[in-house]
């Protein structure tokens, strides 16, 4: 975990993200522990459609989780989550 510590403090000291960030992700990893990819992105699916229908989650917002997650992915996970959020920026 010591690499994830270090992108969530370099990204709070730029201000990038919200300061319970890592206990948000250590929470959420352990939920989704044992689970599939693709469990994990129905889930993370079904909580940004939620959000986006709430009027909570904007196209800026979604942006910046990219931008945020995108240099610890692949490139054919980063594709699969730029097409979600692709797909998400059209509900």
């Amino acid at each position: 975990m010591e690499d994830f510590n270090k992108f969530v403090k370099e990204a709070k000291d730029r201000g990038a993200l919200p300061k319970d960030a890592d206990a948000m992700a250590q929470s959420l990893a352990r939920a989704f522990e044992g689970k599939g990819e693709g469990d994990i992105l129905r889930a993370i699916y079904r909580e940004a459609e939620r959000g986006r229908r709430a009027g909570t989650l904007s196209d800026a917002e979604l942006d910046n989780f990219v931008r945020a997650v995108s240099p610890m992915l692949d490139g054919a996970k980063r594709k699969k989550l730029e097409q979600v959020v692709k797909k998400l920026k059209k509900t």
